[in-house]
């Protein structure tokens, strides 16, 4: 394995930890034989032996030759003890074996080894997909996280996979174009599932196919249960009424995922904060973005994962972030994200897992590595914590106004052609400007309302009097929270980019055009 990868750079930590003598690492993982391969390759690189043992099948060696049948956690530790070997002796789910005999042994064990000659060192490696060590092993244990492959090493798996097929199909497995996209789509599966994926992908289609290797990323959300997947909508960009300057910045962010911008130097961004009138399209246009850039939505509920055990709160968010992370490239949408962090700062009025949740989120927004692009909305800013709105934090923050008069036309007519009909056959201009301070969800109920009328008076096609009347029964937010816009407003100026051409520019605009 290339020491640039990942993975790579583990191993040399694990080596480095060998060498150092160090006696009980906790390895984590789910990928057994990658990660077992990889031991057997820093044992060799440290000058130790490597055996493995279970309940199963007691010791055996790297090439799985078993040695001793010795099946019992005490007794298999006992022998570790008695060794005269210098040997790493991974130690596969011994922490389902953990009762107060087995920890004491182990710990004692740790201890002991401590002390042995050089020429008879030996280490304990607990192989295990669980990050919990008990308190008993926690000073004597030191804790590794096994990435899961990143991009190099999908590289690797993909062209072991098309190595294999006869030469005139693997010419056509993955194309220029298809082969970036498809190492893209496996980043965050492990090495079996990427190569699974592949191996399904050529069986059934004779070729790569991105889209169905990116499907088995809703596998892995759902087993972690800490996220949730959400369908992008499928008319991308074109389904957001308005927005016309965010598209535009969306539309010049999206280049920097490509290839050519990693070798241009450009970092990926990483992510905006939407602030606004509640119902002007925040929440839709997260789900718009994971469209047009053709990348898995996830949402995060910050609301949800909270706990009333210290520090859980805490340990859930970073295991979120951390899922995030592995599937990325991908949007992560933290909606109203004012509700979860409001009090962060200040007297504690939750037992500080407000303090906790903001902390887990402004050190990974920190340190981040992955192509994880996020968008948090929030309704009220003033809600917000400073440290979260520091420059830096996001790429940038936009303000989500009430909606031009051409934006509400557009509006209209998104909404008309969710709904089947051709906004060309109305004159969605004229309801446009009786509409006034509306926000873009309630100028998109208009049209379903409009369609019940229509509906219930002989199923007649839909008129543009029908939308004005249904325009003229809604009582409009901006005119029952107008005090609440206005300071919303009065805070943006200054601190926040504004997501659309302003009126009266938009107007001269049209003028032109006409």
């Amino acid at each position: 394995m290339s020491n640039e990868t990942r993975g790579g750079k583990v191993n040399q930590d694990i080596t480095a930890l060998l060498k150092a003598r160090n006696t009980l690492l906790w390895v984590v993982t789910r990928e057994e034989v990658r990660v077992e391969r990889s031991l057997a390759e820093a044992a060799q690189a440290a000058n130790y032996e490597i055996r493995f043992w279970d309940c199963a099948a007691g010791f055996c060696k790297a090439d799985g030759v078993p040695t001793e049948a010795i099946k019992d956690p005490v007794a298999a530790l006992d022998r570790v003890r008695d060794s005269r070997e210098r040997a790493v002796f991974v130690m596969r789910d011994l922490h389902k074996w953990f009762d107060p005999v087995v920890l004491r042994s182990v710990r004692s064990l740790a201890r002991s080894l401590q002390q042995a000659p050089r020429e008879r060192a030996r280490s304990i490696v607990v192989l295990t997909p669980s990050a919990e060590v008990p308190p008993e092993l926690a000073g004597h244990a030191i804790v590794i996280d096994y990435p899961i492959p990143d991009r190099a090493e999908i590289s690797a798996i993909l062209d072991d996979v098309i190595g294999a097929l006869p030469q005139e199909l693997a010419k056509t497995a993955a194309p220029n174009g298809v082969r970036e996209a498809a190492i893209d789509a496996a980043v965050g599966l492990t090495a079996e599932e990427a190569a699974n994926c592949y191996a399904r992908s050529l069986v059934t289609l004779k070729r790569i196919d991105p889209a169905l290797v990116s499907s088995e990323k809703k596998r892995v959300i759902a087993r972690e249960k800490v996220l949730t997947w959400h369908d992008p909508d499928p008319r991308g960009l074109d389904a957001i009424g308005g927005l016309d300057l965010l598209k535009g910045w969306l539309i010049q962010r999206k280049l920097a995922f490509s290839a050519k911008a990693r070798a241009y130097g450009l970092q990926a961004p990483r992510g905006m904060l939407l602030v606004g009138v509640p119902g002007c399209g925040k929440s839709l246009t997260a789900k718009c973005i994971a469209s047009a850039w053709q990348m898995p939505l996830l949402r995060l509920d910050m609301g949800a994962l909270k706990s009333k055990w210290i520090g859980e709160s805490e340990a859930n968010i970073r295991k979120a972030l951390q899922v995030a992370e592995s599937v990325s490239p991908c949007v992560l949408w933290l909606d109203e994200i004012e509700k979860a962090l409001g009090g962060s700062t200040g007297p504690q009025g939750d037992g500080g897992v407000a303090a906790d949740a903001l902390g887990a989120i402004l050190s990974w927004m920190q340190e981040r590595t992955g192509s994880v692009f996020v968008v948090a909305t929030a309704n009220d800013v003033r809600a917000l914590p400073p440290e979260l709105l520091r420059k830096g934090r996001f790429d940038e923050v936009f303000w989500v106004d009430l909606p031009t008069e051409t934006e509400r036309q557009q509006i209209l007519d998104a909404a008309l052609r969710q709904n089947g009909r051709d906004p060309e056959k109305l004159s969605t201009d004229l309801v446009a400007q009786q509409s006034a301070g509306f926000t873009g969800a309630e100028l998109a109920a208009i049209v379903p309302d409009a369609l019940f009328a229509a509906f219930a008076d002989g199923e007649r096609p839909l008129t543009t009097k029908d939308l004005a009347e249904a325009a003229r029964r809604v009582v409009p937010l901006s005119r029952t929270a107008a005090e609440r816009i206005e300071t919303l407003r009065e805070w943006a100026k200054g601190k926040a980019r504004p997501t659309s051409t302003p009126e009266a520019a938009s107007r001269q605009v049209r003028d032109l055009d006409v």
